[in-house]
């Protein structure tokens, strides 16, 4: 089991204001807790150098979400929604988090996570159709469930009061307090997949293949609808067998209920300068995902894998998927 335990908190005086930030304050009293005037913007953050970046991981930071927007979707969900954290403990060396000044990456959590629920929830009245909401575009809220609790409240609240359906994407195995709880299938968890080679060697600090199989298994098993998300699509060498040889580690340990009910969501890698520049200072050792021979420029200091050799991925993923999954949806290939 993986549990963030940090070593400083920086936090925003009004969160004191919140349950939540009282209940973290007694709960983390014993570490230091140093104060700031906004999480969005830490000067001793934004200072600090790239190799420093890890060291950054370490630190908790609390405040209260002013951004609110809900930005409409047109994957799995209808909008993606700021929920009640953003950034993660762990460090995956493609993360879309990762951006300029080490602001974003780190853990934020936010407290006034009443006023976020209650949007949704308001929210979930105003369509003649049933709506999806993501809430776990910025973070991942199975690991910030292990500082905040707040996924259980959260489920289970929606459950009683709100219409259509929550859903988040997981690289953790931590689900136990999501078991027992009455939750109306009303939350759809996706558990994002990726060989074990690209596990090990690029998604640092996450769950091995096996717990996120053994727990997306026991999530089916306590009915909630459920979604296998392989991403990102690392073209690392050899990529393929590692790839097929994925496909058969999920066919052979997904239970027969997971194989039945779930979908599957395909994406490929987007990288950037920044990854790259802080890659190289954090992780020395790390494996290099920049390859000018696979990658093309897309938007501004953004690079992508070349349209050829993305869409021969996506039609070999395709025939791959259909063959040890022939009666799954494949719901996108992007």
């Amino acid at each position: 089991m993986i549990i963030f335990e940090p070593e400083k908190i920086y936090y925003e005086k009004n969160i004191f204001s919140y349950k939540l930030g009282k209940r973290l304050y007694e709960k983390y009293k014993d570490i230091s807790w140093i104060e700031i005037e906004n999480h969005n913007n830490i000067s001793k953050f934004r200072k600090s150098s790239n190799s420093d970046f890890s060291k950054l991981k370490k630190n908790l930071i609390i405040g209260v979400r002013k951004t609110h927007k809900f930005v409409p979707n047109y994957k799995t969900s209808d909008f993606l929604v700021p929920y009640t954290s953003s950034g993660c403990a762990a460090s995956c060396l493609y993360c879309y988090l990762v951006c300029h000044y080490n602001k974003c990456s780190y853990l934020r959590v936010f407290v006034n996570r009443e006023e976020m629920l209650e949007k949704i929830i308001k929210t979930s009245y105003k369509s003649e159709k049933e709506l999806t909401f993501e809430i776990g575009s910025n973070s991942d809220l199975i690991l910030e469930n292990t500082v905040t609790e707040n996924l259980p409240w959260t489920i289970k609240t929606f459950a009683k009061e709100g219409r259509g359906f929550l859903t988040f994407p997981t690289k953790f195995d931590m689900i136990e307090p999501l078991l027992d709880i009455d939750h109306k299938s009303k939350t759809i968890i996706r558990m994002s997949v990726n060989p074990e080679e690209i596990i090990k060697k690029i998604e640092f600090g996450t769950s091995t293949l096996l717990k996120r199989i053994d727990a997306i298994n026991k999530l089916c098993d306590a009915n909630y609808p459920v979604g296998i998300l392989i991403a990102p699509i690392v073209m690392i060498e050899n990529w393929k067998e590692h790839y097929e040889k994925l496909l058969q580690t999920l066919y052979e340990n997904l239970s027969s209920k997971v194989k039945r009910e779930m979908f599957i969501e395909v994406i490929f890698m987007t990288y950037s300068f920044i990854h790259k520049a802080i890659n190289k200072e954090a992780f020395p050792k790390a494996i290099e995902l920049y390859d000018k021979d696979l990658m093309t420029g897309r938007g501004r200091g953004k690079y992508s894998y070349k349209n050829l050799l993305k869409n021969e991925g996506a039609k070999f993923l395709r025939n791959e998927i259909n063959k040890y999954f022939p009666n799954t949806k494949i719901e996108y290939i992007v």
